[in-house]
């Protein structure tokens, strides 16, 4: 277990291949170091790999050099670059389009949820994000 800002996450052990490929891999991205971490925590106890980064920039660059993302999760308001420009950049991109992308954020706004679920997101979950809810959607997602 962790405490990550108050909140007590279940955090498993990153060791073990389990077969190369066999894990799904998350790009998991959040400009606030305590959001990273918790959903992190999450994706790593539901047996996820994931790599955290901060920003949508980073994002891409990792994309870049990292060919086996599975799924992208990330928060819509971020400086530099906000979630949805990092999914239009995804989902413009012949080598990057077919990765789903699902995207957080504190505010429950119903036009800008229409709006990146319009631009190719496959999910939009309300923060504080839940094991449930990252469990919901990828169990639909990574079939």
């Amino acid at each position: 277990m962790a405490s990550v800002g108050g909140a007590t996450v279940a955090v498993a052990a990153a060791g073990g291949d389990g077969g190369v490929g066999a894990t799904p891999h998350v790009l998991a991205v959040d400009d606030s170091s305590v959001d990273r971490a918790i959903i992190a925590a999450i994706l790593r106890s539901s047996r996820f790999r994931v790599t955290a980064v901060e920003s949508g920039k980073r994002a891409l660059e990792l994309l870049g050099t990292e060919p086996n993302v599975s799924m992208i999760i990330t928060d819509y308001w971020m400086p530099e670059m906000t979630g949805y420009e990092l999914l239009k950049k995804v989902k413009e991109s012949s080598e990057l389009k077919q990765i789903p992308v699902v995207i957080m954020s504190s505010e429950n706004v119903s036009t800008r949820i229409s709006r990146c679920l319009e631009e190719g997101a496959e999910d939009f979950l309300v923060k504080p994000v839940r094991a449930s809810d990252v469990s919901r959607v990828f169990s639909r997602v990574l079939r």
